[in-house]
């Protein structure tokens, strides 16, 4: 039992990504799994968050990124209303990521917006692993 709790911390201490995961995400997360999820991917979240997608309303592309910005430490600001975005990462904001219906809300929201459509369990599980990450 020492000795596997030795293993674990030092593979935690080895490991270049800390997550911040906390009661809501992991709830969540199991959540989504239990919706058909498979494992979730930091990997697959980033890559969520960069692509950029085309608009027939609009000559531009937009991404996740694309307001909340590619440094999630730092606020960003909505492309087109302007809008200041707290910071998304938790170790910046500690009040992110809390509150499971303001979670619900802004993937239902923020998914349609950008992709234009909802995002489905695995991509919100990738996208909240990732986040939790930063």
């Amino acid at each position: 039992m020492i000795r596997n709790m030795m293993l674990v911390t030092a593979l935690l201490m080895a490991s270049q990504t800390q997550v911040f995961a906390n009661d809501t995400t992991d709830k969540m997360l199991e959540s989504y799994k239990q919706q058909g999820a498979s494992e979730f991917s930091i990997e697959a979240g980033k890559k969520l968050w960069t692509q950029e997608i085309g608009h027939s309303e609009s000559p531009t592309t937009r991404s996740c990124a694309s307001c909340h910005g590619s440094v999630l430490s730092t606020s960003g600001k909505h492309i087109k209303t302007g809008k200041v975005i707290n910071a998304m990462s938790p170790m910046t904001n500690p009040q992110r990521f809390t509150d499971e219906a303001k979670i619900e809300k802004w993937f239902y929201r923020n998914c349609k917006w950008t992709w234009g459509r909802e995002c489905n369990v695995q991509e919100k599980g990738d996208i909240l692993l990732f986040l939790s990450t930063q």
